[in-house]
């Protein structure tokens, strides 16, 4: 027997197992049935919107003030076809899922692209207060155009934005597959059901995370490592976590959370202008204007040669 033919049998093996395996339909995306398209197909609707939020910035080379209209309609219309397929199939498979025979899908998706496409203009102004909010509260920063280019933040609450619109209006799946693409590319994980305001500024960024029902409102500005999230699951009478319920907190305008605060519960809020110290653990609500910080530690200092010298003793 030769090493190839070895290998083939070895393969065959593993195939039948892996095909075994798969009886369980979990994790297993066939055609005979009305099936979801894929995650790359929905990315690549999120790159296209995104060079047009930033035309000339994000993934396509800068373009000509007078070619504007003609990049924009290109490129919208090329992401709006894309996108009404991707959310019909996410509608039936979530109908066939629920065993719903009602609804017309088709029509849905194209009523949830379309509030997209329409929404559009205003998920750039309020962009435009984020990378403000970004220039203003980062003395690191030289100019708009550094922070849309180099700022994790802004790719990471832009793909948000546009998610938030379709998860509000109900669209299955395709919000989750946008954030999460934007968690892998940044570090910053926002669930498209949060609720955040203008000027939202998220410096670093790395290791945030943002659950489902948080609040957030105008002019926040949190650090790396920041947790807004959920304090406990209630759980059924199968000992599943309820769905649908508010486990995440508010936060109020004005507010700053500093590196590796974390904010838990669905009772919690955190009171306008409010200052969250750095590795604040918090988990009750605090009124506006308060400042929230640990006890500070008291490290001892000496000197390398006092340590050797103790030893030698």
């Amino acid at each position: 027997m030769t090493a190839k033919e070895a290998f083939e049998i070895n393969l065959d093996n593993a195939v039948q197992k892996m095909v075994d395996t798969m009886q369980d339909p979990i994790g297993v995306n066939t055609a005979e049935r009305f099936n979801l398209a894929g995650c790359k197909a929905t990315i690549l609707v999120v790159d296209n919107l995104l060079t047009v939020l930033f035309p000339g910035y994000m993934g396509s080379a800068p373009v000509k003030g007078v070619e504007l209209a003609t990049f924009v309609q290109k490129r919208l219309k090329h992401a709006a076809e894309k996108l009404i397929e991707q959310c019909e199939r996410a509608y039936r498979f979530n109908c066939l899922t629920n065993q719903c025979e009602q609804c017309d899908c088709r029509l849905k998706a194209v009523e949830a692209v379309q509030h997209l496409m329409d929404s559009l203009s205003v998920i750039r102004e309020v962009l435009v207060t984020d990378i403000q909010a970004a220039y203003d509260g980062d003395p690191a920063a030289r100019s708009y155009d550094e922070i849309i280019m180099s700022y994790p933040c802004i790719e990471a609450i832009a793909i948000y934005r546009i998610a938030h619109v379709l998860y509000e209006d109900e669209v299955p799946i395709i919000p989750r597959v946008m954030t999460e693409y934007a968690h892998a590319r940044t570090g910053i994980d926002i669930h498209p059901g949060a609720s955040i305001g203008k000027r939202f500024f998220i410096d670093h960024g790395t290791g945030v995370v943002i659950g489902e029902t948080t609040t957030i409102g105008e002019n926040v500005k949190i650090y790396q490592g920041v947790t807004l999230g959920a304090l406990s699951f209630p759980l059924d009478d199968d000992g599943r976590p309820v769905k649908g319920i508010k486990r995440h907190p508010d936060i109020e305008n004005d507010v700053v959370i500093y590196a590796e605060a974390t904010i838990l519960g669905g009772d919690t809020t955190v009171g306008r202008a409010s200052i969250i110290g750095g590795n604040v653990w918090l988990t009750h609500s605090v009124p506006h204007d308060s400042l929230v910080y640990n006890e500070q530690p008291h490290p001892k200092v000496t000197t390398r040669r006092s340590q050797q010298t103790l030893k030698n003793h």
